[in-house]
């Protein structure tokens, strides 16, 4: 009949046949590849475990039993007011009490009973979508918690992988945004391979209203995080968590593995960690180490990667995003401190790690209009913030103590030009510096930028320079002398430091 779709004939089905007999037998066995997940269940009751988890950069240990059990978690919602920068704090919304929030590692084939506790001092409700959860809103659709409340749901490990878990309340982004973000890993049945060291180290952004390094109480910014601008791109929810102190450590000839993870909630990470290369990669979190001799990997907003490397030499080898500026004007810096014998034939140089300190948000525009007016401050709260101002912008060329780098930036300690001429200090932060100049005795030929730094940190950060480091002038540098600079420069266009 004419327009009628034909009966499909026996040489037509063949094709089809044959591609379907082709089929893997493990495509259509279970999620996780690796047979029925539920195998191995016992006809009776599942021990009980309480799930014990690990904040970052720890990982909980490597699960050694062969079969699965019943994991009771407990996972608490809090709003904390903590520091994002040095003279920066914030409310983070947490699981937990940390950003991230902890590591929780369990088994495929386990049944985990999820408690999630709201704090009764909590402003929000709060609810969490598990990206290792089969089920609506991987959680989310069950856990939704007003503040002094709790609530539990139950879900087997069905797919083995690195898995972020996140809050999924509306708005959405903001809950994400303030912290509600962290990592669970699912191990494959029998297990991973085994490592000497395990990280837990998760990048995420955050959008204030002030801009980078800007003190106090900073607010979230709605706009900017529509624009997906952020002040801040860091690792384990602040400027500087993973260095000096808080540097991760290993020794040399040790494998190390990173769990990395990236709670966004917009930006995609470009994991480098300079001075290695990643022998495994688990590309976006799964289980099968898919790449060898990995410089740099790519973990998408609401993914991960796991990454393994065999430690050769010691020194300070420091993560970055490499998408660089966030690394070194944003925060997204870390540091792996490894100890041991040099080896000569794999590296035969010295490493130094103050090059990588973070230059700080000194591109940064000025505040916006509406800002609270600056204030002459106190002697030693003015000093106090020179120095954060000091560690956010200066330290990168400048050096911690302020001893620059011979032939390239003139030392600020001691300096003899620094301290000669005030106003012309103050014109050269403003300002910017080209040209030659001579501090002590030695003659520097480069170009300082122009820092766009507000009034009152020029004046904190000179007052801090000027009556440290060997510097002995005993009076401070006053928001009313770097007006009064400011002014005369105005009146003079094109009368720049040269």
């Amino acid at each position: 009949m004419s327009g009628s779709t034909p009966r499909p004939t026996a040489w037509r089905r063949l094709p089809l046949l044959a591609a379907l007999a082709a089929v893997p037998a493990y495509v259509a066995c279970s999620p996780g590849g690796e047979g029925d997940p539920l195998a191995d269940r016992p006809s009776g009751p599942l021990p009980v475990e309480t799930l014990v988890v690990a904040s970052a950069p720890a990982v909980p240990k490597p699960i050694t039993r062969r079969s699965p059990a019943k994991l009771i978690v407990n996972l608490e919602t809090h709003e904390v007011r903590k520091r994002l920068a040095d003279g920066v704090e914030y409310t983070f919304w947490t699981f937990g009490g940390s950003v991230p929030g902890p590591m929780l590692r369990i088994r495929a084939g386990d049944e985990v009973e999820f408690h999630l506790n709201n704090h009764p001092s909590s402003k929000m409700p709060h609810n969490i979508d598990l990206h290792a959860v089969t089920g609506p809103g991987g959680g989310a659709a069950s856990s939704f918690t007003a503040p002094g409340h709790s609530s539990v749901f139950s879900f087997a490990a069905l797919n083995p992988g690195l898995y972020v878990y996140h809050c999924a309340t509306a708005p959405v982004g903001m809950h994400i945004a303030n912290g509600m973000y962290g990592l669970i890993l699912v191990e494959p049945k029998d297990g991973l391979p085994k490592v000497d060291r395990e990280f837990y180290v998760m990048q995420s952004e955050f959008y204030t209203t002030g801009r980078f390094g800007q003190a106090g109480l900073q607010p979230f910014s709605m706009e900017k995080a529509l624009h997906e601008d952020p002040e801040y791109v860091v690792f384990n929810g602040s400027v500087g968590a993973l260095v000096g102190d808080n540097a991760l450590k290993a020794r040399v000839g040790e494998t190390l593995r990173l769990y990395v993870g990236n709670g966004g909630p917009n930006l995609v990470s470009s994991f480098h960690v300079i001075g290695e290369i990643f022998d495994h990669v688990y590309t976006e979190g799964g289980t099968v180490a898919n790449q060898r001799n990995v410089q740099t990997t790519l973990v998408p907003a609401g993914g991960s990667a796991i990454v393994d490397m065999k430690l050769e030499v010691p020194g300070t080898f420091i993560l970055v995003d490499h998408s660089i500026f966030r690394a070194f004007n944003k925060g997204a810096l870390g540091m792996l401190k490894v100890e041991g014998a040099d080896n000569k034939v794999v590296y035969s140089g010295k490493q130094n790690d103050l090059v990588y300190l973070p230059e700080g948000g000194a591109v940064q525009a000025v505040p916006e209009n509406g800002a609270a007016p600056e204030r002459e401050l106190p002697r030693e709260e003015l000093i106090a913030r020179g120095k954060q101002v000091f560690t956010a912008n200066c330290t990168a060329c400048h050096q911690l103590e302020a001893q620059g780098v011979p032939g390239a930036f003139p030392p600020l300690a001691g300096s003899d030009f620094l301290m000669a001429n005030k106003e012309r200090a103050i014109g050269v932060v403003m300002h910017g510096l080209t040209g030659e100049v001579t501090v002590l005795g030695k003659k520097y030929n480069g170009v300082m930028p122009m820092l766009q730094l507000t009034d009152g940190d020029i004046a904190a950060v000179l007052s801090y320079v000027r009556t440290n480091f060997g510097n002995k002038a005993s009076d401070i540098v006053s928001l009313a002398e770097v007006r009064k600079v400011r002014a005369a420069a105005a009146a003079k266009p094109g009368a720049g430091v040269r």
